[in-house]
């Protein structure tokens, strides 16, 4: 018996390409689609969580909200790798910035997602999982980026469960081990691409520095990250 339609994704097989674009606002996904990509269908409205399939450049592809968190971006990943046979998923997002170095609007790749999420706790494993991006899309990102010349660091990014959080040394902490900046959700998608032996990529675009006070607008983080966008459908 066929596993989709989900109970979240009203997508039947075939209607999703085989690399997908994540953003968490399902607005983004909305914009994505009709800016950027040709012969564009909706294949989901169920909660909101808008997703669609058109070309770029004449290559399939399919975009997707996946709500802000861990536990959210856990189910949608899930059931494309697993129910939808989706072989790609490059996350574009928003990150707040914990490193000096960082301003708003710049890009940051996860090579790494520390994260203090109990998501792994799942697969029963006997340490400490570290998520890992692919490093084939990883690649693939530095070399668009290069091309297009936007600079962009790489290196460990933190997924927490915690937004307003009551530990007020935990940015320092973190700070201090050289995690770049903050966001979360690529944590979740790098374990869940990593069970099902798929590839996943996390590319983010700062909209807030914790440290230096600055941030940008709602519309700015919907429609203002156009770098990170473009260097994301470059390697599709």
């Amino acid at each position: 018996m066929s596993r989709v339609p989900t109970a979240h994704n009203a997508a039947v097989e075939g209607q999703i390409a085989k690399t997908v674009l994540m953003p968490g606002d399902p607005l983004r996904a909305k914009f994505i689609a009709e800016t950027y990509l040709e012969n564009v269908t909706c294949f989901n409205t169920v909660r909101n969580m808008l997703g669609f399939t058109g070309t770029y450049q004449g290559k399939p592809v399919s975009v997707m909200g996946h709500g802000m968190g861990i536990p959210s971006i856990g189910i949608y990943s899930y059931e494309l790798f697993n129910f939808y046979d989706v072989d790609n998923i490059i996350r574009i997002g928003s990150a707040g910035a914990l490193s000096d170095d960082l301003d708003l609007k710049d890009l940051v790749i996860a090579m790494g997602a520390c994260t203090d999420s109990n998501y792994a706790n799942q697969y029963q494993l006997p340490g400490t999982f570290a998520p890992i991006a692919s490093y084939t899309l990883m690649q693939k990102a530095i070399e668009e980026a290069q091309k297009k010349g936007i600079s962009v660091a790489i290196g460990n990014v933190l997924s927490t469960d915690v937004f307003y959080n009551a530990n007020k040394g935990a940015n320092d902490a973190w700070k201090s081990m050289g995690v770049l900046c903050i966001e979360m959700e690529a944590a979740a998608l790098y374990m869940n691409a990593a069970q099902a032996g798929k590839n996943a990529l996390c590319i983010l675009s700062i909209s807030d520095h914790i440290y230096k006070g600055t941030e940008l607008s709602a519309q700015e983080r919907q429609l203002g990250f156009k770098n990170m966008i473009e260097v994301a459908l470059g390697i599709i």
